[in-house]
């Protein structure tokens, strides 16, 4: 686990959580559900306050969630994106888990978090990408 701490952290339960990105470049939501439609909602804060939509959601990459291939999918042909913020997944097994990569950079100005809450009975994970080096006891919550 050398790199825990150096080039990612996880956040096993993240669904309605503000994961922040002050010291990283971004953040790879895993949302999965075993049957029927997911709905994954998208918002940026300030440190968890001053919550807005999060309107950057273009492309996500989508799979069965039990090891088969990933698929690169665009919002505009797989899935319905309603008001920018909210992905709506297929209703096939296929396609039952989606891997959505947000980067710092895609925040609106003064903003350092981002939020994703999945409707349902689904598991969400977040993987915090490239984070300023510490030693993994040493990490701060990434969830404020």
């Amino acid at each position: 686990m050398r790199e825990l701490g150096k080039s990612f952290n996880v956040i096993p339960v993240a669904t309605g959580l503000h994961i922040s990105l002050k010291n990283a470049s971004g953040v790879t939501f895993v949302c999965y559900e075993d049957a029927g439609t997911q709905s994954i909602t998208f918002k940026e804060s300030i440190a968890g306050a001053s919550e807005q939509n999060l309107t950057t959601i273009n492309d996500y990459y989508s799979s069965s969630g039990v090891g088969s291939t990933w698929s690169h999918d665009t919002a505009d042909n797989d899935a319905t994106l309603d008001d920018d913020y909210v992905l709506a997944k297929k209703d096939t097994t296929a396609f039952d888990c989606a891997a959505i990569y947000i980067g710092a950079d895609e925040l609106s100005d003064g903003f350092d978090s981002v939020e994703c809450t999945i409707d349902g009975a689904g598991l969400c994970i977040a993987i915090v990408h490239l984070l300023v080096e510490r030693d993994p006891v040493n990490l701060g919550t990434s969830a404020v």
